[in-house]
């Protein structure tokens, strides 16, 4: 019986504490810009910079790519990948939430091996919404439609864990060894003008136990006179090295607390809003065919104009307003937190370029990908993300993160 606890354990023991917040040496900020105001407000550690900083970070991705998987005869065909990570070792694992597959691909990315499909049974996934790498070949595996995380050894199933189901919430991350840290998952938009709240808690697999401990702005209230939320900012929480990061995309803030919900760090900028104008609305118009005609293939051009005209209705009505500062952010391995352009009309996550801030509130810069290439992971020196071609193929591409040059004097 003692060997079932040991199994997660001995995965969640070196995640949990290879990066620990307080441990970590200050990033060198980029000689760029100017150093921000450091101060400690009632055990906070307050970083702030009293500009709009503009710096480019000193690494980028490498000018060709590792590797491409995806648009070649006997690579694995895409539709809609969601999520995915680096292993240690190279291998990638990617969600597909079309397909509802876990597909694992080799360091060189020739191979392929589908490791989940869909069902209810054990190795099976409903809708993957995160994964974790846990050591050489170890992922969890974080499934919010089964109520469930899947521990998977090797490709094979070590252990299964249920997820507390009327909560509404998500697997976010690790904390101490043994425990997730969860955060509110789903949830309509506010109909006051009060923002929704959304909550923090913490997880123990082993006895079952939830604790919440602390709440965050979640959800917006809806503008008066629309429907909903054309170009919403949310709150978001993200974990990195055993700590919560949480963000709300219509400030530029970001704050850290402990898996008990304490305040251990909050970075502040300055940021002017981008509005909303009537540039958008032709690249938002034809974002919205798209994705109507992929996932409702057999609906009449007629009921796709009429749904289209609706929805522009809509972003027209809000041309003026403010936009998101950002999307959706996400960590790496290294616990950097990135912070994607925002992109009304489409994706809430992975729009280049990216602001990175380091674990100690570093500002490192801004950092480029190559067109219609977003983001899933960064990890061991590799940037892993999903990339679509001129044909709307989508693939699988892994670039190297390298030091940027700097410029030779003349």
């Amino acid at each position: 019986m003692s060997a079932r606890p040991r199994v997660i354990l001995a995965f969640v023991t070196p995640i949990a504490l290879l990066f620990p917040l307080a441990a970590c040496a200050p990033d060198t900020a980029p000689s760029t810009l100017a150093p921000p105001h450091i101060v400690d407000s009632a055990g906070v550690r307050v970083v702030t910079y009293d500009y709009r900083p503009t710096a480019t970070a000193p690494f980028q991705l490498a000018a060709e790519p590792h590797y491409r998987h995806g648009a070649n005869p006997g690579d694995y065909s895409f539709q809609e990948a969601s999520a995915g990570r680096l292993l240690p070792d190279g291998t990638v694992v990617v969600y597909d939430q079309w397909n509802v597959e876990l597909v694992a691909f080799s360091p060189d990315g020739r191979t392929h091996t589908v490791l989940a499909a869909e069902g209810e049974g054990p190795g099976e996934v409903g809708h993957v919404d995160a994964i974790f790498t846990l050591g050489q070949d170890s992922v969890l595996i974080a499934d919010l439609n089964l109520g469930r995380v899947t521990l998977l050894v090797g490709g094979s199933v070590a252990r299964i864990m249920t997820l507390p189901r009327s909560a509404r919430l998500d697997v976010k991350g690790i904390g101490s060894p043994g425990e997730l840290l969860l955060a509110t998952s789903y949830g309509s938009f506010s109909d006051s003008e009060a923002w929704r709240s959304g909550h923090v808690a913490r997880f123990d697999v082993e006895s079952g136990a939830l604790d919440t401990v602390a709440s965050y702005d979640f959800m917006p209230p809806i503008p008066s006179g629309l429907e909903w939320e054309p170009i919403p900012a949310y709150g978001e929480v993200t974990v990195t090295t055993g700590h919560f990061v949480q963000t709300r995309s219509d400030r530029p803030e970001v704050t850290w607390r402990l898996p008990d919900g304490t305040a251990t760090q909050l970075v502040r900028w300055q940021a002017d809003p981008t509005l909303l104008t009537e540039e958008w609305m032709q690249s938002i118009e034809a974002q919205h065919r798209m994705d109507v005609r992929k996932h409702s293939p057999n609906l009449p051009e007629a009921a796709i104009t009429a749904s289209t005209r609706r929805i522009m209705a809509i972003y027209r009505a809000s041309i003026g307003r403010p936009m998101p500062l950002f999307a959706d952010p996400f960590t790496d391995a290294e616990g950097r937190v990135w912070l994607p352009s925002y992109k009304p009309g489409g994706e809430r996550h992975s729009v280049p370029p990216y602001t990175v801030i380091a674990p100690y509130g570093t500002w490192l810069g801004t950092v480029d990908t190559p067109p219609r290439f977003r983001v899933l992971d960064v990890a061991g020196g590799l940037v892993l993300g999903m990339q679509v071609d001129e044909m709307d193929v989508e693939s699988v591409v892994v670039y190297e993160l390298v030091g940027r040059q700097a410029p030779r004097s003349q």
